[in-house]
């Protein structure tokens, strides 16, 4: 059991940081810059041909925040939705009497969780097209 829990925790993680690798490549191609030229730039550390290269990316900065947002959005859903099924199936497995009333209240729960990460996402598409 243990090691299913680590192995979704690295999988989330990884999957996780594809997403800001993703982000942040489509910032840099909405910018019109080579996204390897700036990486390999940051990397040598050369501060004045940084400085030379950098624009105004306040559309890139949105596309970031919007996305960082909506991705820990859906990795708190994700845990959150997790934790309810197994709790939720760990009482029941304990208690079959009561089962409706769990599975009722395992429903509303995770209605109130999808919920979040939906205005999350709404509020990522408003930070992208109208701020």
């Amino acid at each position: 059991m243990k090691k299913i829990k680590y192995l979704s925790i690295a999988l989330m993680g990884v999957v996780s940081l594809l997403v800001v690798i993703a982000v942040v490549l489509l910032v840099f191609k909405n910018q019109g810059t080579n996204a390897s030229h700036i990486f390999s730039q940051a990397l040598s550390a050369s501060t004045s041909t940084l400085a030379e290269t950098t624009v105004d990316n306040s559309t890139g900065w949105k596309a970031l925040a919007a996305g960082l947002g909506i991705g820990l959005a859906a990795l708190g859903g994700t845990i959150g939705m997790g934790l309810a099924i197994a709790k939720s199936a760990e009482s029941i497995s304990r208690q079959p009497e009561a089962e409706g009333k769990i599975r009722s209240t395992f429903m509303l729960g995770l209605v109130f969780i999808e919920t979040v990460v939906i205005y999350a996402l709404i509020v990522g598409i408003l930070v992208i097209f109208v701020l």
